[in-house]
């Protein structure tokens, strides 16, 4: 009873520790993905797993990096006050968060059907790996483009239990996307990385070269996002989603300049927010007036 008492008091704590709220940047994405695998609303089931897969996997993907980055962290000033490094909480509060994760996302994907379950392990291992990977490679940023991109396609495939390209399609956006708003956010930390060595393209390629990168791949996003539509036949209630994106994309470059960074946490936190949910609700609405 005094475990569960603790869990619960500390549970604030936890939430905030894996900035629970920034779950709204994938999370629209695997809706979106549900509806246009589903063509249309998607059932109960498909909609309640998917969606404790997705906060179970974010969960372990955020403690895992937590506990990977915790030497890094305590040094940056940026993130010496995280809650590991001011002891609101420690390795071992870490831990209750991820085992329960990978065991509550095991059991949505079984619950989906088969063939996510058997591709749920890979998942999990190549979230893991990006919170390793900045030791090892500038491309770390992609890496963590591409881990959410696993949302929108392991929804795809929770819905029709079988491979498709145009989950790759999605997925690839998604990757594109979320690599530049990543380095984007890395930028804040390229006096710390160098001085450090740790890799990202802004440590590998300098901050300008870095943000002329992000609007290459904001573009192909958006040009991505635009070939998914064509393919699957989409309304004009679509592209005005993704008219609406490539708008807000711009405006997020904009704030952003080598030489001001004072604009990011904007640039990365409501934006990209207000990004995925408008894609979200017009192609919800794309598909069912279809």
């Amino acid at each position: 009873m005094a475990a569960q008492l603790s869990f619960i008091k500390k549970l604030p704590l936890y939430m905030s520790s894996i900035r629970i709220w920034e779950s709204l940047f994938a999370l629209p994405f695997a809706y979106m993905a549900l509806i246009l695998a589903s063509k249309g609303f998607p059932s109960t089931s498909d909609l309640l797993f998917v969606t404790l897969a997705m906060v179970s996997a974010r969960t372990f993907a955020m403690s895992i990096n937590r506990l990977a980055n915790e030497k890094e962290d305590s040094k940056n000033p940026r993130t010496m006050n995280r809650h590991l490094q001011s002891g609101l909480l420690n390795r071992k509060d870490m831990w209750i968060l991820i085992i329960p994760s990978v065991g509550l996302f095991l059991v949505s994907a079984y619950m989906l059907n088969l063939f996510v379950l058997l591709l749920a392990p890979v998942a999990l291992t190549y979230i893991t790996l990006y919170s390793f990977s900045k030791y090892y490679t500038w491309a770390c940023n992609i890496l963590l483009g591409s881990s959410l991109a696993i949302a929108p396609i392991g929804a795809w495939f929770g819905v029709t239990g079988s491979f498709s390209a145009m989950p790759l399609i999605l997925g690839l956006a998604v990757t594109l996307w979320a690599s530049g708003f990543d380095i984007i956010y890395t930028c804040l930390d390229y006096d710390f990385d160098t001085q450090h060595g740790i890799n990202s393209i802004p440590a590998k390629f300098g901050i300008r070269n870095a943000l002329s990168l992000v609007k290459l791949f904001h573009g192909a996003s958006i040009l991505t996002l635009i070939t998914l539509g064509i393919l699957m036949n989409l309304n004009a209630v679509y592209f005005i989603g993704c008219t609406i994106a490539s708008i807000l994309l711009a405006y997020e470059n904009m704030l952003v300049k080598p030489n001001d960074l004072s604009k990011v946490n904007i640039a990365f936190f409501r934006i990209n927010g207000l990004i995925s949910t408008a894609l979200l609700v017009f192609t919800g609405i794309s598909v069912i007036i279809k």
